[in-house]
C-alpha cells in the first residue's frame, strides 16, 4: 500500500514543481526521442540513430538521423527530406495548465545549417492538436552563430479550448530540407520571461507575411518579382488586363494543369493569375501590399484562399474568414473599379467526412456574408468537382485537393455566366 502511494506521489511531482527537465542527454524514465522522416521513425535508443528507409520510399533521396554528443546536446541532421523531427513522447501525459499562464519552454539551439531547409518548433496535446511556431526566416539568421538561449511562452503552442490536461508531445524540433540542428538544457518552467516572438493565432491570419516554408523560399520572392514583370509588360505593351486571379496552389495551376483552359477561356482577356503555391491569407495579403495589383485596372477579379489555413495550422474558421475579409477590403482598396467573385473552397479529402473538408465547408458557410451581391459576388463550385455522394473523382481531383486538367475545365466553364456578364464590353 505504501508503496503505491510513493508511486502515485512520484507520479505527480513533476507537476508540482516549478520546472519540467526534459533532458535531452538522458530522457526522464518513460520519455523517449523518436527520430522521424517522412516514411519511417526509429527512437533515439543509444547516442545515435538513422531512421530506416522503406522498400518503396516515396523520397528515396531523403535522409534522417539523430545523435547525442558529450556535451549533452541532440543533433537532429536531415537531408532532401520532407518532415524530420526529433519528438519527445510515449511518457505520462503531463498536465502542463499549471505552467499555461507564465511559463515558458526555453533551450540552448544552435543553427549548424540551415541554407537549403526551414525549421519549426512543436508540441502536441492529443488527436488534431499539434501546435507550432514556425523559425525558418529567424533560424536562418542563427547560422554560425553558435548555442543560442531561446526561451517561448507556452502559449505560443496553445490555442483556445485545447486541452493541456493530458500533453503527449511536449516537445518536438522539426526540419524541412537539408539542413543540421542541434539542441540542449531543454525544459518547461512553470513562470519565465519569453525572449522570442511567436506568432499570435489570432491574428495570424491576417498578419501580413512572406511564406515561411523551406521549399518555397527559393522561388516564392523570385515568382513575385516576375509576376510584377509580367503585369509592367502588359502596361507597356498597352495591353488591358481585364482579369485577374488570386489564391494558392490551385490558382498558381492555371499555368500548368489547366493552361490548355486558360489559353480557351482567359487568355484573350489577357488575363493574369497570381497563385502562390502554399499561400495562406497571409501571404496573399503581403503580395497585394507589395504591388500585384498595381498598375492595372481590371474588371474582374477572381480570389480563392485559405484552404491552407486549415492544411498547415487547423485554424479556427472564423479566423481564416478575417483573413479573406481582410483581402477583400485590400482588393476594393486597390481596385474599386473591380467585381469581385469570392469563390468557397474547393473540397478536399477524398470523403465528405475528412476532417480537412469539414473544416473548408464550416469556412464556406461564412464567406456569402463578405458579399453584398453587386460589387462582390459569392460563388461555391464545389458540387459540380465532387460525385453525386460527395466523394472526389482522381479524375479531378488527382490527389484530393489539386486539380487536372479536366478540373480546370469544370472550374473554367462554371465561372462562364458571371464572368461574361462582368467582361463583355
Amino acid at each position: 500500500m505504501m508503496n503505491r502511494f510513493l508511486l502515485a506521489c512520484a507520479a505527480l511531482l513533476p507537476m508540482t514543481a516549478q520546472s519540467l527537465d526534459l533532458d535531452v542527454g538522458r530522457p526522464a524514465k518513460g520519455w523517449q526521442i523518436v527520430v522521424t522522416d517522412f516514411e519511417g521513425e526509429a527512437k533515439l535508443v543509444g547516442d545515435r540513430v538513422t531512421v530506416p528507409k522503406p522498400a518503396n520510399a516515396r523520397v528515396p533521396d531523403s535522409h534522417v538521423a539523430a545523435r547525442r554528443g558529450d556535451d549533452g546536446a541532440l543533433t537532429l541532421q536531415f537531408s532532401n527530406s520532407w518532415i524530420a523531427q526529433a519528438r519527445w513522447q510515449d511518457g505520462p501525459p503531463l498536465d502542463l495548465r499549471p505552467y499555461l499562464a507564465e511559463g515558458i519552454v526555453e533551450f540552448d539551439l544552435n543553427v549548424v545549417d540551415l541554407a537549403h531547409g526551414g525549421m519549426k518548433f512543436k508540441l502536441g496535446c492529443g488527436e488534431g492538436c499539434e501546435r507550432k511556431v514556425p523559425f525558418l526566416f529567424a533560424g536562418r539568421e542563427l547560422v554560425g552563430k553558435g548555442r543560442q538561449h531561446l526561451s517561448f511562452a507556452l502559449k505560443c503552442f496553445w490555442r483556445e479550448g485545447d486541452d493541456f490536461s493530458a500533453v503527449n508531445v511536449p516537445f518536438a524540433l522539426e526540419g524541412t530540407g537539408s539542413g543540421e540542428l542541434q539542441i540542449a538544457h531543454l525544459r518547461i518552467n512553470k513562470k519565465g520571461k519569453a525572449t522570442t516572438a511567436c506568432p499570435d493565432y489570432r491574428t495570424q491570419s491576417i498578419t501580413p507575411e512572406r511564406l515561411q516554408e523551406s521549399w518555397a523560399v527559393d522561388w516564392w520572392l523570385p515568382r513575385h518579382e516576375a509576376k510584377l514583370a509580367e503585369i509592367r509588360a502588359h502596361r507597356e505593351a498597352g495591353r488591358r488586363i481585364d482579369l485577374v486571379f488570386l489564391g494558392d496552389s490551385i490558382t498558381q495551376g492555371w499555368e500548368n494543369e489547366g493552361k490548355t483552359a486558360w489559353a480557351t477561356h482567359f487568355a484573350k482577356h489577357n488575363a493574369v493569375a497570381l497563385g502562390f503555391g502554399g499561400d495562406r491569407t497571409e501571404n496573399l495579403l503581403w503580395r497585394l501590399q507589395h504591388g500585384e495589383l498595381d498598375g492595372m485596372t481590371p474588371k474582374a477579379v477572381v480570389m480563392m484562399i485559405g484552404t491552407n489555413n486549415t492544411g498547415e495550422r487547423l485554424e479556427d474558421p472564423a479566423f481564416t474568414v478575417a483573413g479573406i475579409k481582410r483581402n477583400l477590403d485590400e482588393i476594393r482598396r486597390r481596385q474599386p473599379q473591380a467585381k469581385v467573385l469570392l469563390l468557397a473552397l474547393f473540397p478536399r479529402g477524398e470523403k465528405p467526412d475528412d476532417v480537412t473538408r469539414r473544416h473548408n465547408d464550416r469556412i464556406n458557410a461564412l464567406l456569402p456574408a463578405l458579399a453584398d451581391g453587386r460589387q462582390v459576388v459569392f460563388l461555391d463550385i464545389g458540387r459540380a468537382l465532387a460525385n453525386p455522394d460527395g466523394t472526389l473523382s482522381k479524375d479531378i481531383l488527382p490527389d484530393w485537393l489539386h486539380l487536372s486538367p479536366q478540373g480546370y475545365e469544370i472550374w473554367a466553364r462554371s465561372l462562364k455566366a458571371t464572368l461574361t456578364s462582368w467582361l463583355t464590353p
